[in-house]
């Protein structure tokens, strides 16, 4: 669903008046917008929003000892092979790669919950919840990733919605990075990491359509670095 993006100077201020209420620095007054008046936002299709969360779930199952043939094996049988990335594809068939960055997914993927109501909240101060996981499909079990599509029935997040929260985590990246370097205290149990996990999901996820907005990034394409 293609819908007509928000005020994004109202959506800016929001954002600021939350890190404020967090006691978090504020970014400069030419910090950019994530988008223009008059610009469309939308998500990308479930289907490819659940599949990335099928395949976070099955890399951090990698990162905590699942057997490499188990993990093909379950691909195969999901038909979920060619949405590896090709770093993915080298950490699950042969543990290549930096395994910090697969376990700090765990973020992400908790972020593409949101996305897809399969949680509540994306707190900022506040970890992932820890029933996540029974919300992801049943690997030791061998469910399917379509078993697993029709067990929990998505139910999408409006788009501006998530295009607001978006924005609050463009804004967030920003200040804990900044609080982080000051050796201030953050507001909850949260790091910048993971904050830039959950950035990165809702930067892939959101899709923003306009005259200076090019065509949706790859899982690997998302850029965090402004």
């Amino acid at each position: 669903m293609r819908v007509s993006a928000p005020d994004p100077r109202a959506v800016r201020e929001a954002s600021l008046d939350e890190l404020s209420r967090l006691g978090l620095p504020l970014p400069p007054p030419q910090f950019p917008l994530v988008w223009e008046p008059g610009d469309e936002i939308e998500l990308r299709p479930t289907p490819e929003i659940e599949a990335r969360i099928a395949v976070l779930h099955l890399i951090l199952a990698r990162c905590f000892g699942m057997p490499a043939q188990a993990a093909m094996s379950w691909l195969l049988d999901s038909h979920l092979v060619e949405m590896l990335t090709p770093p993915e594809w080298q950490f699950v068939m042969g543990g290549r790669g930096d395994h910090r960055s697969f376990v700090l997914h765990h973020d992400a993927l908790f972020s593409l919950a949101w996305v897809l109501g399969l949680t509540k909240q994306l707190d900022p101060t506040v970890p992932v919840d820890e029933r996540l996981v029974e919300r992801m499909p049943n690997l030791v079990t061998g469910e399917t990733f379509p078993q697993w599509q029709a067990r929990i029935l998505a139910a999408p997040q409006h788009p501006a919605d998530a295009a607001a929260l978006l924005d609050l985590h463009y804004c967030l990246d920003w200040a804990y990075l900044e609080t982080e370097r000051a050796g201030r205290a953050l507001p909850g149990l949260v790091d910048a990491n993971a904050i830039g996990q959950r950035r990165w999901a809702l930067e892939w996820a959101v899709v923003l359509r306009g005259p200076y907005h090019e065509e949706p990034p790859g899982w690997e394409e998302v850029d965090l670095s402004t």
